[in-house]
């Protein structure tokens, strides 16, 4: 396809200096077209996972992974509001 490009000052100042080397205008223009607007390759981002063990405690009764923080956190709080409850507060 022929088409006319204005390049500005510092695009131009580009061209020539990758023309410097041997290459035609034709291939510096096209080269940086196709690096420019070829999609990016992604990768896809993966962490490695660990077992964190399970939670036992004697005092509530319950034994439970570490996943199950809310279900351990309800606990707390239900044997904390029986405390109060119990001292009249």
């Amino acid at each position: 396809m022929r088409t006319t490009v204005t390049l500005t000052r510092q695009a131009e100042e580009l061209v020539r200096a990758a023309m410097a080397d041997g290459r035609s205008f034709k291939d510096v223009v096209n080269g940086a077209i196709v690096t420019a607007l070829k999609p990016a390759r992604t990768t896809t981002f993966r962490t490695q996972t660990h077992s964190l063990g399970r939670f036992r405690s004697r005092e509530l009764g319950i034994a439970l992974g570490a996943d199950k923080a809310l279900a351990l956190a309800g606990a707390l709080e239900d044997e904390e509001l029986a405390r109060k409850r119990d001292m009249g507060k």
